[in-house]
């Protein structure tokens, strides 16, 4: 299976191919110039994948919540590339994505993203359910105060991956909470999910899938 995976929700911009289980990726350090990186990120991994565009059988795309802005924009690309190449657009749930890339075995994984000034995306998850790919749409919303107390509570041990939520890293650093930076998040991390949604996915639903902004827009909201 061929497949072209974009994460531009937040903090980072990355496009990946896996050919067939060997993955090419392509990253930018400009994540807030998404429109004009994406496009040459995508033309950049295919060149080095050596891999026809016509030759891939899916698109997936890191689905939010995350910037409304970026989350536009990459939904654009990976629909533009999807409708096409007439192939489905597979929708991964970034927070369960962010934190299933961590790999952890046992114990809980906290996904956080930043919201508007002042909040947070988060959810927590089980290693277990991590691990199955069936995976809760539960996501919460609030301040920090209210991300410390999911994150602290309970006596099991807990991760929290987040992109640098420098506020949340300091406050957690007294506690018996683990903060996991997430750079090991990209679009490579999509993969395994958009292999699974594959199996049900068709093209003719392209026109039904939304990111999840979780928000409404407000002028220089991110």
């Amino acid at each position: 299976m061929n497949i072209l995976a974009i994460e531009c929700t937040h903090e980072a911009l990355s496009v990946a191919i896996s050919r067939s289980g060997a993955v090419t990726e392509a990253s930018s350090a400009d994540w807030k110039k998404a429109a004009e990186s994406l496009v040459p990120l995508i033309d950049e991994v295919m060149q080095k994948s050596a891999l026809e565009r016509k030759a891939l059988d899916a698109v997936a795309i890191s689905s939010g919540p995350g910037s409304f802005t970026a989350l536009r924009i990459g939904m654009s690309v990976a629909k533009g590339v999807a409708y096409g190449l007439g192939i489905p657009l597979l929708p991964v749930p970034t927070m369960p994505a962010m934190a299933a890339s961590l790999g952890a075995r046992d114990g809980a994984v906290m996904a956080v993203i930043q919201s508007r000034k002042g909040e947070y995306y988060y959810a927590d998850y089980s290693a277990t359910e991590l691990a199955s790919g069936v995976w809760h749409n539960d996501v919460m919303r609030g301040s920090l105060d209210d991300v410390m107390a999911a994150a602290t509570q309970g006596s099991g041990a807990r991760v929290v991956v987040a992109r640098h939520i420098e506020p949340l890293r300091l406050a957690l650093a007294s506690s018996s909470t683990h903060y996991a930076e997430a750079d090991f998040f990209s679009a490579s991390s999509l993969f395994l999910a958009a292999e699974k949604l594959f199996v049900q996915a068709t093209a003719s639903s392209l026109g039904e899938i939304m990111p999840d902004y979780r928000q409404g827009f407000t002028p220089n909201g991110g």
